[in-house]
């Protein structure tokens, strides 16, 4: 056998290499994991959040047992995130539903919308965020100078719009900083079998910690809302304005607890 054959038999049936995936992190792809372990810090985060009166009916089909509505009351929110330790700068946009679950006061994300693959990969995977691509803005207009305008594309159609007078009035951020850091946040995870049928269903509970509200404002409102076949936030409809805000914070994204299974 000459050598060139001898090598090239040695190469064929020597020993693998076993790989030990324990050792590789909890994140896929096991070789270069899509975001980095929690806690997330964020700096500098932007809230622009309008609270509206919906229908009852319809909001009543969007929320899971055993959370219970205690009024038709939607949370649409605008988030800008320019430093997020880990995920890096994105933004955010979707409902957020006031609920009541045993006993107690909370909120239930319903849907959200953003420009960020590792904070999508890392939020539906870890808590459960029902968190899907789009095309999310948050600025004051560049042409009238005084207006803060939210915005949500999916794909090319506008399905949201959010306007404020820009810092009209001030808030009391304490308040703010206080329900933010108090209020337990609800969601559903959905994760399926490798044959698609259920494998995780939970319903999971998060808090925010370190929160730092660095100022609030409040102003004239007005919301739209535009129906698309898979960006629904239409099917909770505008039926009157409540309120607006806007808010600028300092916060970490915790680790969340399983408060429910569904069988």
């Amino acid at each position: 056998m000459s050598l060139i054959l001898l090598s090239l038999n040695i190469m064929v049936s020597g020993p693998s290499r076993k790989v030990d995936v324990n050792k590789k992190g909890n994140y896929m792809p096991h070789d270069s994991p899509s975001y980095p372990t929690p806690p997330y810090v964020f700096t500098n985060r932007e809230y622009f959040v309008i609270t509206y009166e919906t229908d009852l009916t319809a909001l009543q089909e969007k929320v899971p047992y055993p959370l219970t509505i205690t009024d038709p009351i939607v949370k649409y929110e605008f988030i800008r995130m320019p430093d997020s330790t880990g995920l890096g700068d994105y933004t955010e946009s979707g409902q957020v539903i006031p609920i009541e679950y045993n006993g107690k006061n909370g909120l239930f994300i319903l849907s959200m919308y953003l420009d960020n693959e590792p904070a999508i990969l890392a939020g539906r995977e870890i808590w459960g965020f029902p968190k899907k691509s789009g095309i999310p803005t948050l600025r004051v207009d560049p042409i009238s100078r005084d207006t803060l305008v939210g915005r949500l594309f999916y794909g090319e159609l506008e399905v949201a719009r959010g306007t404020m007078g820009y810092k009209w009035k001030t808030l009391p951020a304490r308040e703010i900083e206080k329900s933010l850091a108090d209020t337990p946040n609800y969601l559903i995870k959905l994760i399926p079998d490798v044959d698609g049928s259920p494998k995780i269903r939970e319903l999971v509970k998060y808090h925010l910690g370190n929160v730092s509200v660095k100022g609030a404002w409040t102003g004239p409102v007005d919301l739209q809302l535009f129906h698309h076949a898979l960006a629904p936030v239409a099917d909770l409809p505008v039926k009157r304005i409540i309120s607006g805000m806007y808010f600028i914070s300092d916060l970490i994204l915790l680790p969340g607890t399983v408060e429910y299974v569904y069988e």
